[in-house]
């Protein structure tokens, strides 16, 4: 028996480290600098890794040349600053999932210094997933507490985060490729941490730096698909296309460019490698998986059950590794029914652990590489083949749960719940089966 089977809860959490870890700014942003300008250096940045990509950044740069400029970063989400290595750059905090003034005020300042910009100036944006929600600065005729309500609204609706990000940017005075036009004529250069399914730079953080390609009646197509009411000033700005995005082949993004630091395939790839170095197999579905989290759930038990009985593409011992961003939509209670707690990894575990139905020889694990799932202080959860039974002798009602969207209140009661801190980082979801031998 390899040392990963004879304690795989251990061996899964060393997967998720090992991918986590390679997705970590002070491992790959240096390489992605170029040589300091004649003029300034001014580096702006929004995300839950902009911290972390912020303090590389000090350590990288020359220390003669000038280097300056704001990040926001979620709450709790500013790492420790790196021994011997002189602040240079003003880090801020701000609410995420749904913004708050702290986010606005920071978008706020993050535009005023483009102001006074010259072609001998280099901008380095910082970004990541989350700046979407950190980055806030509404459009005309919209204020905070409708951006509140639609983003709270939003992340209810089941909406992918393509239609959610769409709709943003279209609704944003920075976000769609507006905080790169406000900084011509300057060079500009954005290194971006990869959380959305295919790498799409338009979509991450909103694309503040990248032209975007979606049209505000796509916009106001996705708001009238899931609900979203929006106040009537901001749909005569949409039907009459007052509020559109600049487009990637706009002249003002000839002087940009954008370097992926970290994707999910990356990390994926570095939890294979680690997986094979201990003696097992290692498969990668994909990076880009997205759809509703138990639904996706069912799929990976599927697919656990046929390989551990011999029917299905992959031999065992093995593991299968996904990522991707899948959704929970949030449906209507039973009456009198206590609303859950959790996100769409553990969502994907309470089905997983459902479809399995205590199958030997297969354990799971599901976390957000940012290490929290959802609003919660989990990054995720771990299935095992004595889950089921370990919840009976609690009392504990796995349907139940799974109808209240509570997955940390079932893997909690199990002590499976998967915690490690913001990881100042986000590469998205982060999905590993481990596949023994069903004898």
């Amino acid at each position: 028996m390899t040392a990963a089977l004879s304690d795989p809860r251990a061996f899964l959490l060393h997967l998720l480290h090992v991918a986590i870890a390679r997705a970590q700014p002070a491992r790959t942003l240096a390489g992605f600098l170029p040589p300091p300008p004649k003029g300034r250096t001014v580096v702006l940045g929004a995300g839950k890794a902009a911290g972390a990509m912020a303090h590389a950044l000090e350590a990288a740069w020359p220390a003669e040349a000038p280097l300056s400029g704001l990040v926001v970063t979620r709450y709790g989400h500013t790492p420790p600053r790196l021994a011997g290595v002189p602040a240079r750059l003003e880090i801020v905090e701000a609410a995420h999932p749904v913004p708050d003034e702290a986010g606005e005020r920071a978008a706020r300042r993050l535009l005023a210094l483009t102001e006074n910009l010259s072609a001998n100036d280099l901008v380095l944006c910082l970004i990541s997933g989350g700046g979407s929600a950190l980055l806030t600065l509404p459009a005309d005729g919209l204020t905070l507490a409708d951006k509140q309500r639609i983003n709270r609204e939003l992340l209810a609706s089941g909406a992918g985060i393509h239609e959610m990000n769409a709709l943003r940017k279209h609704l944003s005075r920075i976000k769609g490729g507006r905080l790169a036009a406000a900084c011509g004529p300057a060079q500009v250069l954005t290194l971006a941490i990869s959380d959305v399914p295919g790498d799409d730079l338009s979509v991450i953080a909103s694309g503040p730096t990248v032209g975007d390609e979606s049209t505000c009646a796509e916009a106001l197509a996705i708001a009238r698909r899931h609900g979203i009411a929006l106040p009537p000033a901001i749909v005569a700005g949409l039907e009459s296309g007052a509020l559109e995005t600049p487009k990637p082949d706009d002249p003002l993004f000839a002087r940009h460019q954008v370097r992926l630091i970290a994707t999910p395939q990356q990390s994926l790839q570095a939890a294979a490698e680690a997986a094979r170095a201990a003696g097992i197999a290692a498969h990668i579905l994909s990076d880009e998986i997205e759809g509703e989290s138990r639904e996706i759930g069912r799929v990976h038990a599927a697919l656990a059950r046929a390989a551990v009985a011999g029917k299905g593409a992959f031999e065992t011992p093995c593991v299968i590794l996904s990522g991707g961003e899948t959704t929970v939509t949030l449906g209507a209670l039973v009456p009198g029914a206590k609303p859950g707690r959790g996100g769409r990894a553990g969502e994907f575990s309470l089905a997983l652990a459902q479809a399995l139905q205590g199958q030997p020889g297969v354990w799971g694990l599901a976390a957000d590489t940012d290490g929290i799932d959802g609003v919660e202080d989990n990054a995720g959860a771990l299935v095992a083949p004595d889950t089921l039974a370990r919840a009976a002798a609690l009392g504990l009602d796995l349907p139940d749960h799974l109808a209240r969207h509570d997955a940390v209140g079932f893997f909690g009661a199990l002590d499976d719940l998967v915690v490690t801190g913001p990881t100042h980082t986000n590469v998205n979801d982060f999905r590993a089966l481990l596949l023994g031998r069903c004898e």
